[in-house]
């Protein structure tokens, strides 16, 4: 089905749990009919939850905005790409007055439906995947070390499992001002499926076991069976996962917003 001359919008469902082995839940989330986006707090269960939750709640404050179809797109991309250094400075103007949660940071992965194209606006090791037809691809880059370490041929994907630096970041938003935002800019159909997930998720399951799962005709179901599966793995971290469909915009009644996890 083609979607020219129609108004796209996201289709969501969403969840977030805890994990068998955290004490408390540090990710964030947010959908809309235009913007979805998930965010994974680090440095204690505290200072994590803040960070994630200044996170989503910069972007769901932004909202509005980036959906306006009156601004033109290259003015959209700038505010969705600005929208970093807005919550990078929010962190560390939080952290500067609280002490106990310096060292705080978040992850942020967000999807920004405009027009016939989708931005992404990534930091971190949290996901976004695009499911189209019978092709899972993974959008993302994982800002980590032991990408870098592929990146080079100095590791194996087999390698990475149990790997001492495997969850070590190399961007992350932490309020120190040397962020360098970069959009990535996709194309988008009727009927793609796009997942936003924290590592919780894609540190657990395997690409090839995240594709089985997420082809369930239910977004629901999806989700469910995906969550079901990083429990019966041990579930070592938080897990949140938005899933979302692309559909014409009269099709949808209304695309509540949703908050996850600690932003709850």
């Amino acid at each position: 089905m083609s979607s020219k001359g129609a108004h796209l919008a996201f289709e969501s469902s969403a969840r977030s749990v805890l994990g068998l082995v955290r004490e408390g839940n540090e990710d964030s989330g947010f959908t809309s009919a235009k913007l979805i986006a998930v965010a994974d707090g680090m440095g204690g269960h505290a200072g994590g939850e803040v960070a994630s939750r200044i996170a989503i709640k910069t972007l769901a404050a932004l909202h509005l905005m980036l959906s306006n179809p009156d601004i033109d797109a290259d003015s959209t991309e700038d505010l969705l790409q600005h929208s970093l250094h807005t919550i990078d400075n929010e962190i560390g103007a939080y952290a500067r007055d609280a002490i106990e949660v310096r060292r705080m940071g978040t992850t942020l992965t967000a999807l920004l439906l405009y027009g016939e194209k989708i931005a992404l606006l990534h930091v971190g090791d949290s996901r976004a995947y695009r499911l189209r037809g019978n092709d899972l691809e993974q959008l993302s880059c994982d800002h980590t070390v032991m990408q870098e370490l592929l990146d080079q041929g100095a590791i194996t994907p087999a390698e990475i499992i149990d790997h001492p630096q495997r969850s070590v970041l190399t961007q992350a938003l932490m309020g120190e001002g040397n962020i360098i935002p970069v959009l990535q800019i996709h194309e988008v159909k009727t009927g793609d499926r796009f997942m936003l997930c924290s590592d919780g998720l894609s540190s657990v399951l395997s690409d090839k076991e995240m594709k089985a799962l997420i082809k369930k005709k239910s977004r629901d179901e999806a989700i469910s069976a995906l969550i079901d599966a990083t429990y019966i793995n041990g579930a070592p971290d938080n897990v949140s996962i938005i899933i979302a469909d692309i559909v014409t915009e009269d099709s949808i009644k209304n695309t509540p917003l949703v908050f996850m996890g600690a932003a709850q």
